[in-house]
């Protein structure tokens, strides 16, 4: 059997390392001149290979079509996919919030272990040649052509091409070209995990500063909560970025993006109304002569200091003990809901996945078939399947990975 694999990034390396067979010709595509470039930077670099989380807490985190990931999930989950990269010599530890990287903390190694399995197989690797086209004939596969001219037969395609995210890595979308030319649906694609563009008056103003323990959520205008997250965050020359920022791309339903949003910090959840406004009665008693800008120093990070007194309308130079009630609650509310306009996503090429893709009413669940031609199989982040950050969108492709591989050996129970 001929069996051709378009793209060598984490889903299409781990179909190949997992295609062990003598009957078999596996040929591997990559357009790029090395295999696994995106994989070189997931987990800043230290390869977040996948999360520890239990079945019921890891589906949790799909937040695209989480049913459809069962069957594979099932039969190639977190705890095979470690034990897996360990039997390949990878050694592993795990961290905070279940995350589970190389003990090495470097994520080439994840590659190098997956290319050592390729060359066990004898799988052929094509560096420096992309597809251009898909040869399906009576609604099956019949091979591919490559950008070199070049006509390859093949009785299973793969398709392992990732999304739109990280262009800069190789992932120009081609995959959705061949879905759209094989008769099958594409949702919407966007970024997701993905910071936010925003009022550069404020954001400006705090680049480079993290706050951490904040509660965040994003509003419409009429208020309508659309999402809320505790956690930390990052202000940049752009906007805001961080953990819950990147969350709430994935969450934000994409029906709302083209309406104003807004983000509002509570900058010390951990306080009621109350107990806030108790404490700072007490910073301005113990500070009475002190002007208001000297006065707020233990409450907030040097860098949110001017902002906030700008944006709370008290006189900087006002003395503590002449501060009213209503210029006290109006502080108050600051502190609880500081309030920024969001603009919009960032692009793809700072988006960690894209979101949308094949819609999975295409494809069999169990084998990552497409359910119009056969042969034809779709695995990895080109699926209209995405998770959050932590492990769980390697996982993704590990899973959709091995089962296509399992479907194409026949070892798939009908």
């Amino acid at each position: 059997m001929n069996i051709i694999i378009i793209g060598g990034g984490a889903a299409g390396m781990m179909c190949a390392a997992r295609l062990i067979s003598k009957e078999n010709k596996v040929i591997l595509f990559d357009h790029n001149e090395k295999l696994g470039k995106k994989l070189f930077i997931t987990g800043k670099g230290r390869g977040n290979l996948t999360n520890s989380a239990d079945r019921e807490e890891f589906l949790k985190n799909v937040v695209s079509n989480p049913k459809f990931m069962y069957s594979s999930f099932n039969a190639f989950d977190n705890v095979e996919t470690e034990s897996y990269f360990n039997t390949l010599g990878l050694k592993t530890k795990t961290e905070r919030g279940g995350r589970v990287f190389p003990l090495s903390d470097h994520a080439y190694e994840i590659s190098d272990v997956l290319k050592n399995a390729m060359k066990k197989n004898n799988i052929e690797v094509k560096l420096n040649e992309g597809i251009k086209d898909l040869i399906i004939a009576e609604s099956k596969i019949q091979g591919v052509i490559s950008d070199k001219g070049k006509k390859y037969t093949a009785d299973r395609v793969v398709v392992a091409t990732g999304g739109r995210s990280y262009p800069q890595t190789g992932s120009t979308g081609d995959g959705y070209t061949f879905a759209k030319k094989a008769g099958l649906k594409i949702t919407e694609i966007s970024p997701s995990l993905v910071p936010f563009n925003a009022d550069l008056n404020i954001c400006k103003k705090l680049q480079g500063l993290s706050l951490k323990n904040v509660n965040v959520s994003v509003t419409l205008e009429s208020g309508k909560k659309l999402y809320e997250e505790f956690g930390e965050m990052l202000f940049t020359h752009f906007g805001v970025s961080g953990p819950v920022i990147l969350t709430a791309s994935a969450k934000l339903d994409r029906k709302y993006l083209n309406e104003k949003l807004f983000l509002h910090i509570d900058l010390k959840p951990a306080l009621d109304n109350e107990t806030l406004d108790k404490r700072l009665i007490n910073i301005f008693k113990e500070n009475h002569n002190k002007q208001y800008k000297n006065s707020i120093n233990s409450l907030f990070p040097s860098k949110l200091i001017p902002l906030i007194i700008e944006l709370s309308g008290i006189d900087p130079e006002k003395e503590c003990n002449r501060i009213s009630h209503e210029e006290r609650r109006k502080l108050l509310n600051l502190i609880k809901d500081l309030k920024i306009s969001l603009k919009g996503f960032r692009g793809f090429e700072e988006a960690i996945i894209t979101k949308g893709g094949v819609s999975v009413k295409e494809i069999n669940p169990k084998s990552m078939e497409s359910k119009k031609i056969k042969g034809l199989y779709f695995i990895g982040e080109i699926i209209d399947v995405d998770a959050l950050t932590g492990g769980f969108n390697l996982q993704l492709a590990w899973s959709t990975a091995a089962a296509a591989a399992k479907s194409i050996l026949g070892n798939t129970e009908e």
